[in-house]
């Protein structure tokens, strides 16, 4: 393999080992084997146009136009694309997934599911910055201004991240590709220079001779930029680990939730809607929550875990809230008043979170009273919410594995109590109301035909309801684009399809529109019960819903979802007989196409329920103990990875071994005199095509330090190489125990060297140097007959173009 082929492949993997530092952005793993074939391809196709061999500027080109070209027919077909043809197809539609994965990345936190938009910026990202490596080491011959990209890349990645247990892997891979490249480099350098004094001789080097000189091993040049290299990698490594840690004090500042105590600190502005469509769409569908609750309408105890109160014009997000200690009891719900309050009651509720399940915020009933649990956590008032307090350097509390009580109050306010409730307070309602300025006009005016005759706002905000759920014709798809901005409402009144989160938003936002307080809350439904009186609330059970302010009443759960399993809260259902704008008959109705949000007995139910399973209300409900486990699928492919990392030391190995047997079985004495030779390399003893055989010999025993019958092997072995080379033609020379010697005079040369000299004799044999050599012959070959051939081609032109 020649200088330059050996720098493009591994200015790829130094790309690659970098990009390994991207995948705690995550949840899957599985972008990486789809970044590493097109890393490989873009790479080949660079080595390709180097050998024709074309500009420089021609060579970037090509391999980006392929690159470009292959990520848009892989990922052509997944995004919102509205024209036709192949323009759109590939252009119009590759940039519209582009666009989607720009909006995942700010709507997700970190481990982020992989969506088609987010795994396109991952792949494409690592494609870029491989190009820019390619560029610098192999086409500019810059390798050491490559580590720029490779740092950049690092960079991002790891302070995305945010550290964690394993960045000090990813910064070893990192550092071990960057200088792999410049040794690689370095060497292809040096050997533009001529040999390297010491270093085994790659070609020349015939297979009757071994040596070197009296004079054994010299060190190489480069063996001291290796050395170096890894001290300092190892450095790098150990000194961070010693050193103490520079906190928070020492540079002026005070350490953050280090104490616990007083009143300060602020929740910052979090998107708490972490995976709720994949967990929705999750195949496992594993268990998150179990709970014993003593309510007596079980079936409306959803647990709530945060409140999406800001719409400022790019997505709902919680706003920035003071947080304090938890209190004993927590302060009476905003709002709540006479003669609701009067009608309440205290429920307890028993809560075990799976050990899996890593959210900060704490899921709990609403409005909660009290609240027993471990741990550091902290309160914010406004929104009645238990945050995870900060533990250490870029650990948080959270609710993994806990177990913790809250009591909490069972509101039953009635149709007429909403009906008639006064004015709200004017600070809430202009903080509640507020809309951005990119709002699309179509979600007002959508509202106003909507609640068009309604006189108050609970009537405004049962016909919203109702549009939505009941006869207005949407539909539940979870698989829809879970984009949450302005355009996302509109977008998802024109196509009518989506699933919670498009439903509670486009309602909050027409409510906001008809001057309603409103926000959209986040957690899970009630669950599924158990025989043994625990519920189980598991992935699917995410949801999010829209909460309206009501005066005497506070936040009001409203259910716009047409989904199986979600129940109508009985003070927005239907007031008289005469008009039912929201029946409790299973939805739709019988005039709409949309999902029903109660259990139906019915055959009706669309395709799109039926791959969710929502059309089965009859389906057993998942055990607790259930989810925990990793799936088959998961436990082979892990059991494949530990086995071929496992294996891979031992590939050197299997194949020395295999072609040992090989060239004994033959008995050829030159081939054997290869084997012979090629034991000895391993050992340590380098080889010298300008020795004979019997001075060859001689200096094996002498370098190998071997024992009388070894010794006396290799010199049999020598005689049969001297009889056959220059026997008289005719002469037969019969060695039948050639096998014999050769595997003796082997197990000499292990057993005279030291441990880590037959360790690596044995794992890692220098002899398995041919197998490059062998490839790059191969490749010269391929390519001079190709030049042979392109050269003939270019002869005949003229003269055809002469006839």
């Amino acid at each position: 393999m020649s200088g330059r082929a050996k720098l493009t492949l591994f200015a790829a993997l130094a790309t690659l080992l970098t990009s390994w530092s991207l995948n705690p952005l995550v949840d899957s793993q599985a972008w990486l084997l789809q970044a590493a074939l097109l890393l490989a391809l873009q790479s080949a196709v660079g080595a390709g146009a180097r050998r024709l061999p074309l500009a420089r500027t021609l060579t970037v080109a090509a391999q980006a136009l392929v690159s470009l070209l292959v990520l848009a027919f892989l990922y052509a077909g997944k995004g919102e694309s509205h024209g036709d043809g192949p323009l759109a197809y590939l252009v119009t539609d590759f940039g519209a997934l582009f666009g989607q994965g720009v909006r995942d990345v700010g709507e997700f936190a970190i481990p982020a599911p992989l969506t088609d938009g987010i795994k396109l910026l991952l792949v494409s990202g690592v494609l870029l910055i491989g190009l820019l490596v390619d560029t610098l080491a192999v086409t500019l011959r810059t390798a050491a201004a490559a580590g720029l990209p490779l740092l950049a890349l690092y960079s991002v990645a790891s302070g995305l991240a945010g550290g964690g247990d394993a960045s000090w892997f990813s910064f070893l891979l990192a550092g071990c590709g960057y200088l792999l490249l410049l040794l690689s480099e370095g060497r292809d350098r040096l050997a533009q220079w001529g040999r390297v004094f010491g270093a085994t001789p790659r070609r020349g080097a015939a297979d009757s001779g071994l040596g070197n000189g009296a004079g054994g091993q010299a060190t190489a040049p480069v063996k001291f930029g290796r050395r170096i290299g890894a001290v300092t990698l190892g450095l790098a490594l150990a000194v961070p680990a010693v050193l103490p840690s520079l906190g928070g004090g020492l540079l002026g500042g005070a350490q953050e939730a280090e104490d616990g105590g007083g009143s300060g600190g602020t929740i910052s502005a979090v998107n708490p809607l972490v995976s709720l469509q994949s967990n929705l769409n999750a195949q496992d569908n594993r268990v998150l929550l179990k709970y014993r609750t003593n309510s007596p309408q079980q079936g409306d105890q959803y647990l709530r875990i945060v409140a999406l109160d800001e719409f400022n014009g790019v997505k709902w997000e919680a706003s920035g809230r003071a947080l304090i200690d938890v209190p004993e009891e927590l302060p009476a719900p905003p709002g709540l008043r006479a003669p609701v309050s009067g009608t309440a009651v205290e429920v307890t509720t028993s809560l075990t979170a799976a050990d899996y399940f890593t959210q900060r915020y704490l899921p709990m009933p609403y409005p909660a009273t009290s609240v027993n649990i471990g741990g550091k956590w902290r309160f914010e008032p406004v929104g009645r919410t238990l945050v995870g307090d900060q533990l250490g350097r870029d650990r948080f509390q959270n609710v993994q594995g806990a177990q913790y009580t809250v009591r909490s109050l069972l509101l039953k306010p009635t149709a007429q109590q909403l009906q008639k409730a006064p004015e709200p307070d004017p600070a809430i309602r202009q903080e509640y109301t507020k809309l951005p300025d990119n709002l699309p006009p179509v979600v007002a005016e959508r509202a106003r035909q909507v609640t068009q005759g309604a006189k108050d706002d609970y009537t405004r905000a049962v016909k919203l309801q109702d549009y939505f759920a009941v006869n207005g014709g949407f539909r539940y798809n979870t698989k829809t684009a879970s984009g949450t901005g302005p355009q996302a409402v509109a977008r998802f009144l024109e196509d009518k399809e989506g699933f919670c989160v498009h439903f509670a938003f486009s309602m909050a936002a027409m409510s906001r529109s008809l001057g309603i307080p409103a926000r959209v809350a986040v957690g899970f439904t009630p669950g599924e019960k158990q025989s043994d009186g625990n519920v189980t609330v598991s992935m699917r059970d995410a949801h999010a819903w829209p909460e309206l302010y009501f005066e005497g009443v506070g936040w009001t759960r409203f259910e716009p979802t047409p989904r199986s399993g979600i129940n109508i809260p009985d003070y927005s259902r239907a007031q008289t007989p005469a008009t039912q704008p929201s029946a409790p008959a299973p939805l739709p109705s019988q005039s709409s196409a949309a999902p029903s949000t109660a259990p139906s007995a019915t055959p009706e139910c669309p395709p799109a329920l039926k791959k969710l399973g929502e059309c089965d209300t009859a389906a057993p409900a998942q055990k607790a103990g259930d989810g925990g486990g990793p799936s088959v699928t998961t436990v082979l492919g892990w059991a494949a990875v530990a086995v071929a990392v496992l294996g891979l030391p031992l590939l050197p190995l299997l194949w020395r071994t295999r072609l040992r047997a090989r060239r004994l079985a033959t008995g050829e004495v030159l081939t054997a005199w290869r084997e012979l030779g090629d034991t000895a390399w391993d050992a340590g003893v380098v080889p010298d095509g300008a020795l004979s055989p019997r001075r060859t010999a001689s200096r094996i025993v002498d370098l190998g330090r071997l024992e009388p019958e070894p010794a006396a092997a290799v010199h049999r072995v020598a005689g049969a190489v001297e009889r056959t080379l220059y026997a008289p033609p005719g002469a037969e020379v019969s060695y039948p125990e050639l096998a014999d010697d050769v595997l003796l005079a082997r197990t000499g040369l292990l057993a005279s060297a030291d441990r880590l000299p037959r360790l690596r004799a044995l794992l890692l044999p220098r002899s398995a140097a041919r197998i490059s050599w062998a490839l790059s012959a191969r490749w010269s070959a391929v390519t001079s007959a190709a030049s042979t051939r392109l050269t003939a081609a270019r002869l005949r032109l003229p003269l055809r173009s002469r006839g």
